[in-house]
C-alpha cells in the first residue's frame, strides 16, 4: 500500500479535524494554518508521526512581531510524500510570550528556537539550552520587535 501526496483540501480537513478553531489560509504556495499557541505542539508532533502526512522536515522556524500578538512560524515538509504546511502558531501574550519547544520533535528547531527568543524574546518552554545565540549576555531587549528602542542605532523614517 502506497499513501499518495496529500492535496490542500485534504490537508486541511486532517488539521481541522485536530485543530477545529484553526484558521486555514489558501491561495499561496503553501497550505497555512494559524493555530493556538497552546495546541501547536500536539498538531506538529501529530503532523509528523501520521503517515498520513509525515512532515519529517522543520525547514524553517521564525517568530513576527504583530501589534496585538506574537507569532512562531514552522514551515514543514514531508520529504517522502513531497507535501509542505506553514504552521502558524498565535501567542496572545506581548508581555510574556511562551510557546512549547519543538526540538525534541524537530532537532533544527533548537537554534531556531534560540535565534527566536534571542531576537524576539520568545521563550521556548523546555528547550534544553535556551540562550542567546547572536547577542552578547549583557544585551538588553529584543532588536526585531516592533517596540525595540535603540536610540543610538535606529534610523528614523
Amino acid at each position: 500500500m502506497t499513501i499518495d501526496t496529500m492535496d490542500n483540501d485534504s490537508l486541511k480537513d486532517f488539521i481541522l479535524q485536530r485543530v477545529p478553531d484553526a484558521e486555514i489560509v489558501q491561495g499561496t504556495q503553501y497550505l497555512q494554518a494559524s493555530v493556538p499557541a497552546e495546541k501547536t505542539r500536539s498538531l506538529l508532533t501529530e503532523l509528523k508521526a501520521n503517515p498520513q502526512t509525515s512532515f519529517d522536515y522543520l525547514f524553517c522556524q521564525t517568530g513576527v512581531d504583530w501589534p496585538q500578538h506574537m507569532e512562531v512560524v514552522y514551515h514543514l515538509k514531508s520529504t517522502t510524500l513531497n507535501h509542505m504546511v506553514v504552521i502558524k502558531a498565535k501567542i496572545n501574550s506581548r508581555e510574556n510570550p511562551e510557546i512549547d519547544t519543538v526540538c525534541d520533535l524537530y532537532r533544527t528547531a533548537e537554534f531556531h528556537e534560540r535565534e527566536i527568543f534571542d531576537l524576539y524574546g520568545i521563550v521556548f518552554k523546555n528547550h534544553p539550552d535556551l540562550r542567546r545565540l547572536l547577542l552578547t549576555d549583557d544585551w538588553v531587549g529584543y532588536p526585531m520587535r516592533k517596540d525595540y528602542v535603540d536610540p543610538v542605532n535606529m534610523i528614523a523614517y
